[in-house]
């Protein structure tokens, strides 16, 4: 297997986890990273033993092949634009772009210049909803009809050290949360058809709690907080779809889905494993975990519990699916259209219109068999 060259450009908080996760794949190495400030870029090249370059070096070298987007989003498009210009594949953390139409403009370049554009979530390829997508395609539940999904939290500032950039255009909980469960209702029942919404704002600004220079900054808050959608897919299925950052505490799912012959509950799709239940009708809830599956092991000590976090999987699919010259799981197609459902989610809730969304394909499932391929040693990670 040929390896590729890795170059990150942004070396914030979630750059840590991806150095952190590359060397457990094949297929790929890090050569060097990137930012507009030299220190944060010095500071993760030290601590991973990569090289530090200025951002136009990177995009320069020879001996890298993908370019990895961990800039704040709306940077995503210049960042993700110039790397294409340069002749370079690129996977960008979530969103593609902060609008459909710049997304349009990445895909039409990467298209134009025979390179692949992959976006986050890689979640979706992890053990949780590799086996509800099985179930699903098994029969598991029967057909998909009605379904929610929801992420509801207090917001950022508890816990980022610079979240002003969420609650600016741009920002928001859609285009911040939405690529996670969107992507991953794709990835389960297939592309969308229609949209509806609404959002709200509960607060004109939000105070810094979080440790770190900026705690007891106050933030104007330019941006809905909450968001309420309906979401009709191609198949038939209705689903709502709750994404807020003006809720304390809840105890809806991350994820149900209700089909003909039974009910599916799936994990967050934040991270990689948990417990996947379904119903056979109106029976008890039977439970399949996770653990024992590669990339299932919790290695995330931030989150309560810890959770397994293998970002860096899209990667290393991405790059095994360049070797191969097809699609990566969560590349143009699929990435392109949950930017237009997003968009569409806030264009509805702004104009209190029904908005009909085109295209998008549903990405084929992933086996344990190729997870196992990408990884270097798969038993670390059962």
């Amino acid at each position: 297997m040929s390896t590729l060259g890795v170059g990150i450009i942004g070396c914030g908080v979630i750059s840590t986890r991806y150095l952190q996760n590359a060397p457990l794949f094949k297929g790929i190495a890090v050569r060097a990273v990137a930012d507009l400030r030299a220190d944060a870029a010095a500071a993760q090249a030290a601590r991973f033993k990569v090289e530090s370059v200025p951002i136009a070096e990177l995009l320069a070298r020879k001996d890298i092949d993908i370019v990895v987007n961990l800039t704040v989003p709306d940077a995503h498009f210049e960042v993700s634009m110039r790397a294409l210009e340069a002749g370079k594949h690129v996977y960008s953390e979530k969103p593609l772009a902060i609008s459909a139409a710049d997304g349009r403009k990445l895909v039409e370049a990467a298209t134009r210049r025979g390179r692949q554009i992959a976006v986050a979530p890689d979640t979706i390829l992890g053990p949780g909803h590799r086996i509800a997508r099985q179930m699903i395609d098994d029969g598991k539940v029967g057909r998909i009809v009605a379904g929610t999904a929801s992420f509801m939290s207090r917001g950022m500032e508890h816990w980022h050290p610079q979240p002003s950039f969420y609650f600016r255009p741009g920002g928001g909980p859609v285009l911040d949360m939405g690529p996670y469960y969107i992507t991953a209702l794709v990835q389960l029942i297939g592309p969308v058809k229609r949209v509806v919404g609404m959002s709200g704002k509960a607060l004109p600004e939000r105070v810094v709690t979080a440790p770190g220079p900026n705690t007891g900054q106050r933030i104007a808050v330019d941006t809905p907080t909450s968001y309420f959608a309906v979401l009709e897919f191609e198949q038939g299925a209705l689903v709502s779809a709750n994404m807020s950052w003006d809720v304390y505490k809840h105890g809806h799912r991350p994820l149900e889905l209700h089909g003909l012959d039974g009910s599916l509950r799936i994990p967050d799709p934040n991270f990689f494993a948990g417990q996947v239940e379904h119903t056979e009708g109106r029976g008890e809830w039977q439970v399949r975990d996770t653990r024992g599956e590669p990339c299932s092991r919790p290695n995330h000590p931030d989150a309560d519990p810890v959770q397994a976090n293998y970002r860096g999987l899209g990667i290393a699919e991405m790059a095994a699916a360049i070797r191969a010259g097809r699609p990566a799981r969560t590349g143009a197609a699929v990435s392109q259209h949950v930017l237009e459902v997003m968009d569409g989610i806030m264009d509805a809730a702004t104009n209190g219109r029904v908005v009909t969304i085109g295209g998008g394909v549903r990405p084929p499932a992933m086996t344990e068999a190729e997870t196992r391929a990408l990884l270097v040693d798969p038993a670390a990670t059962t």
